[in-house]
């Protein structure tokens, strides 16, 4: 059994092999805070050295995924005195911890799922971002916001253009353009688009279902596969994921599988349904 840590911004739950983590700050539309960032960092701490868990389904608070970075707390920042030896500014280490924590959600080896509703701006959409798939209400609303406060969306935009693309990325960042799922969705910042809530639970039903199929440590060094694309050479992966596959195939997982298949029955680690 898997131990979930106490936290103050976040509501961790488990069902199953799935963790369910809703950010939970409402009074601020679940705006990320100093706070949020540690606890979520710890969460993948505890995800990186777990196989128990095989999908984590992240959603914000009373309807609201996230507003993105709390505007309070940049004020307080501006207290920070800047270096006077000529040292690096301690809020640009700040800033990039962040997005150290981005590298890190995005290659947790579980299938990280976001559920968005209400909006999610700036770091909300940072986050929407590294996830592996997203699923978002019709109505949900999105935007690159930070120019618009004078900022840069420094640690974020990197993955957008990860996400989306360059061109795209350039339009939402440079005029804080506003949209809604269904242009989410046509851009491929979403892959799922609910008209309501019902449908938007339905289609999360469905997402872990069709997750509880795939053998765990497969769809792990698959996860692991897909991001060395971004900072490995082609030759490099490929010799990479010839040698995972080697170990899948060997592998437990690998046997299992090919012999459900043979002999036409579920694999043993496809979760039936309740």
């Amino acid at each position: 059994m898997t131990s979930l840590p106490d936290c103050e911004t976040l509501v961790v739950a488990l069902s199953g092999s799935t963790l369910f983590v809703t950010l939970n700050r409402p009074e601020t539309k679940n705006a990320l805070s100093d706070q949020m960032v540690r606890e979520l960092t710890a969460l993948c701490a505890l995800l990186e050295g777990t196989r128990d868990i095989r999908a984590v389904v992240l959603r914000g608070s009373e309807g609201c995924f996230c507003a993105g970075g709390d505007i309070s707390i940049f004020k307080e920042s501006l207290s920070t005195p800047p270096p006077t030896d000529g040292g690096r500014d301690p809020l640009a280490i700040k800033n990039k911890r962040f997005g150290n924590f981005l590298i890190r959600l995005q290659a947790i080896p579980q299938v990280l799922i976001a559920v968005v509703e209400g909006v999610a701006f700036g770091g909300g959409l940072g986050l929407v971002s590294v996830t592996d798939v997203a699923l978002c209400h019709a109505d949900a609303r999105f935007a690159l916001s930070e120019t618009g406060l004078g900022i840069t969306p420094a640690q974020i935009a990197p993955f957008v253009v990860q996400r989306v693309g360059l061109t795209a990325t350039r339009h939402l960042a440079l005029t804080g353009h506003r949209f809604d799922g269904r242009h989410a969705e046509k851009i491929g910042l979403v892959h799922t688009v609910a008209s309501d809530r019902e449908a938007l639970e339905k289609a999360l039903s469905q997402t872990l279902k069709e997750i509880g199929r795939c053998a765990p440590g497969a769809n792990a060094e698959t996860k692991r596969i897909l991001m060395n694309t971004m900072t490995m050479a082609l030759d490099n992966v490929l010799d990479d994921a010839a040698d995972a596959f080697v170990v899948q195939l060997r592998g437990a997982e690998g046997q299992e599988g090919v012999a459900a298949f043979l002999e036409k029955r579920p694999a043993a680690w496809t979760e039936q349904d309740p």
